[in-house]
């Protein structure tokens, strides 16, 4: 996520809904970790991959980890402006060392296949007129920021061969496939700042299920420059923490975005540590321009309208009667 098209030139899409979600440029859901509410549009298709480098340090244990991760998500719009599929994997290896044990380790550390929907747009339809004699009517505190874009998701974890980095005892096995579902809620205050909440509940039904959550805050700088921070938790019975990112994303041009990151863990049963750079890339060739009808008023001015055409027909009746 977190590119300055969502901030800005995706907002001004919204508030003036001439077309559905679209948008000139790229929008990705990096550097952060959380999943925004809107939809790449019909037929995109965009790439997002980042490499980072990752410390773990387990004061208990007393065991080190040091390495790399491979991050690659695929998305692709269907049926309509609303809909995307996604596909994620993440790939690590590192160097784990502990009193008694000096290895490496490789795998797949995540790998999932879902779909995401926009249920609700609250700039759908909605077209806010200009007051042209009040400068201060026009910028004062809205209400209406505080209405989210709500969307859901839901996804299948795959389970390939075996994953080494989860903290869960050597005695429960991995399960093969999990399901994941996501509640996501984004808003928009003012022309730069995107609010971006996800909770999640993954690998629900197994051993390993746990409740997530992730809450990203977006600023854009300038036409080019955006920043945001981050603070995603999780808690299971094997796994529960916190961890704090920060990180900028710039943006190349309508069709690419690079981006780094830096992040933290609130605790030292591991103390994570990881900083990275990414890569986003869409390809639009494809995509039609899909328009939203505007709401042209009320029921009453259609009302009136309808009733002030009849009136004019019955007139124009009348004189063609006399001549």
């Amino acid at each position: 996520m977190k590119i300055f098209n969502l901030v800005v030139s995706l907002s001004f899409l919204f508030i003036t809904t001439c077309f559905a979600q679209f948008t000139d440029e790229i929008n990705s859901n990096r550097p952060g970790k959380s999943m925004m509410a809107f939809a790449v549009g019909k037929t995109i298709v965009q790439t997002e991959f980042g490499i980072n480098y990752n410390s773990e340090n387990h004061d208990v244990l007393g065991y080190k980890a040091n390495g790399i991760i491979g991050e690659l998500a695929l998305r692709y719009g269907v049926w309509k402006e609303e809909l995307e599929v996604i596909g994620e994997i993440q790939y690590q290896k590192d160097n784990y060392t502990s009193p008694f044990l000096n290895e490496k380790r490789s795998g797949i550390k995540q790998l999932t296949l879902g779909a995401k929907y926009l249920v609700y747009d609250p700039f759908k339809n909605y077209e806010e007129k200009p007051n042209l004699y009040s400068w201060k009517a026009n910028h004062r505190f809205k209400w209406r920021q505080f209405i989210p874009a709500v969307a859901g998701y839901a996804g299948v974890n795959f389970g390939v061969g075996d994953n080494p980095f989860d903290y869960a005892p050597d005695s429960i096995e991995n399960p093969s496939f999990s399901p994941k579902a996501t509640l996501i809620a984004q808003n928009h205050f003012g022309s730069r700042w995107v609010l971006v909440t996800n909770i999640t509940y993954d690998k629900i039904g197994t051993d390993f299920a746990s409740i997530n959550y992730i809450l990203t805050l977006t600023r854009g700088f300038n036409e080019k420059w955006s920043g945001f921070i981050e603070n995603q938790g999780y808690n299971g019975d094997y796994y529960s923490d916190g961890i704090f990112r920060i990180g900028a994303a710039f943006l190349f041009d309508k069709f690419m975005q690079i981006d780094a990151s830096i992040g933290k863990s609130l605790k030292s049963t591991p103390e994570i540590i990881y900083g990275g750079i990414g890569f986003s890339w869409r390809f639009d060739d494809l995509y039609v321009p899909v328009k939203i009808e505007k709401d042209n008023g009320s029921k009453m001015d259609k009302k009136m309208k309808k009733k002030a055409d009849k009136e004019k027909k019955q007139q124009q009746k009348r004189l063609d009667q006399f001549e």
